[in-house]
């Protein structure tokens, strides 16, 4: 039993201002329309048969959009398993309850492999012939690690020293797990011909994991066996759902993988892997997806380059012109602009660590922001007042809830609205209106097949998202 563990959970902070908190580098769209999450579904949909199943472990406020690109993979005949996280606690503990709650259906001799959500790799071939070899190596009871051949002295990643042979097929035992080098130490590593760069994908037995969480992270392991003794799984037809246990995953330690078990463990072993690999971690990685001109600009969008160089752009919306320019990076969303030097993306990280520290709303939220029922965007706001564009998927509905402080006025725009409105549900037609209120119990659902379009205009003394009680709500949120 082979089992694809996917691990959603990053913050992608490098990519602001697209990758932010409420809507990170996972459900990032590249060049070719395809999320990088949905990408690994179909990678790890490669290495199982009909009626496997795929488990991803992702933060509950991800749950709903994590499920819409699991559906747009169309993966026939493979189940989807959800362990959905209070907060974010780091490999360690994701892989833990991860290979419990497994272990404790499918059997310690079921094999997880374990991939992360935001990385890319195009040649699915080598990348099976890969996990065939990690799998042989994890059921003799090696924790095996995927080392991916270094082309330069790269300083954003750490390092795997390999030591003595273990098979035939270039599998070897690790040596010992180096951090991030500085540029020297990198061209050492390079030139010694004894370093892989560490992919941060594992292959393991889940009996293997947990005896080795055993001998060198007691504490871990009996605080995730209390964690996913207090967490249910919700089993449908078309998904199962382990919500963790909020206060006992809270006090599981933020530790990775690596530092709680890889690097003190004798039993861990490394496959040279001969795909392409990348961790789509800057700007720079992300621009090289898109084919250059003969200046060597790239561009998603709607773009002019003007004796420009080595530029790349990316648009969400508007028209960019530049005009004399070398080495820049410049990405436009909605209501945020990047403009940076290309060999300075690194740093992108400090924006949104200077927005996350003064609370900035454009560290967590876009202007456009998924739920469940569908999409709003928040066209213009101010004092005592905001405007939104409400997109409401056929057959969905918002919960029955109501507002302390502020009142609605809805015009549906397109398609038809089936409105509670303190009393009896109405039908609202397009071009038509409705008042809500603040006090009044209301709901707003899309009896229709295409989708309701709506501009809902928000007047009040507080118009934050959280003056809201739900008293009902089919999406299972908590009331």
């Amino acid at each position: 039993m082979i089992i694809p563990v996917i691990l959603s959970g990053g913050a992608g902070t490098r990519l602001w201002p697209v990758s932010r908190e409420g809507h990170p580098k996972p459900f990032m769209r590249l060049p070719d329309g395809q999320s990088l999450l949905l990408k690994t579904y179909l990678r790890a949909a490669g290495l199982i048969a009909e009626g496997g199943e795929i488990v991803t472990v992702t933060n509950r406020e991800h749950y709903f959009e994590s499920k819409e690109h699991f559906a747009e993979a169309k993966l026939t005949g493979r189940r989807a398993r959800f362990l959905l996280e209070p907060q974010g606690r780091n490999t360690a503990p994701a892989i833990a309850v991860a290979a419990l709650a497994l272990a404790a259906e499918q059997g310690e001799d079921a094999v997880l492999v374990v991939m992360a959500a935001d990385h890319l790799i195009h040649n699915l071939a080598e990348f099976k012939t890969a996990t065939e070899h990690a799998v042989a190596l994890a059921r003799q009871g090696y924790l095996v690690t995927y080392g991916i051949r270094p082309n330069a002295p790269e300083t954003g990643f750490g390092y795997i020293e390999v030591g003595d042979a273990l098979d035939e097929l270039g599998g070897r035992q690790v040596k010992r797990f180096v951090e991030k080098p500085n540029s020297v130490t990198a061209q050492e590593y390079l030139d010694s011909g004894r370093f892989l760069w560490n992919s941060g994908m594992f292959c393991f037995t889940a009996g293997s994991l947990i005896r080795e969480l055993q001998a060198h992270a007691p504490e871990l392991l009996e605080q995730a066996r209390a964690c996913v003794a207090q967490s249910p799984l919700q089993d449908s037809a078309a998904v199962q759902v382990q919500e963790l246990h909020g206060a006992s995953f809270a006090a599981l330690p933020d530790i990775s993988i690596d530092y709680a078990v890889m690097e003190r463990s004798a039993k861990v072993a490394v496959v040279p892997a001969a795909f392409d690999w990348s961790d789509i971690g800057s700007w720079g990685a992300l621009c090289q997806l898109v084919e250059p001109d003969a200046e060597q600009n790239r561009a998603q969008g709607d773009a002019i380059f003007i004796d420009s160089r080595n530029t790349y752009v990316q648009s969400q919306g508007r028209l960019i012109a530049t005009v004399g320019v070398d080495n820049l990076i410049v990405v436009e969303t909605a209501d945020a602009v990047l403009v940076a030097r290309a060999d300075r993306v690194q740093e992108v990280r400090q924006v949104a660590k200077r927005l996350k520290s003064e609370n900035h709303e454009a560290y967590r939220l876009h202007r456009t922001v998924s739920r469940p029922w569908g999409t709003y965007t928040v066209l213009e706001e101010g004092p005592r007042f905001k405007i939104k564009r409400i997109v409401v998927k056929p057959g969905a509905s918002l919960s029955l809830q109501m507002h302390h402080h502020r009142s609605e006025h809805w015009i549906v725009v397109q398609g038809m609205a089936k409105v509670v409105n303190g009393g009896e549900p109405q039908l609202v037609n397009s071009n038509e209106s409705t008042f809500i209120p603040a006090g009044h119990k209301h709901r707003l659902e899309n009896p229709g097949v295409i989708d309701l379009v709506m501009i809902e205009v928000q007047s009040g003394e507080y118009l934050g998202e959280d003056d809201i009680v739900r008293f009902e709500d089919q999406y299972g949120r908590v009331l």
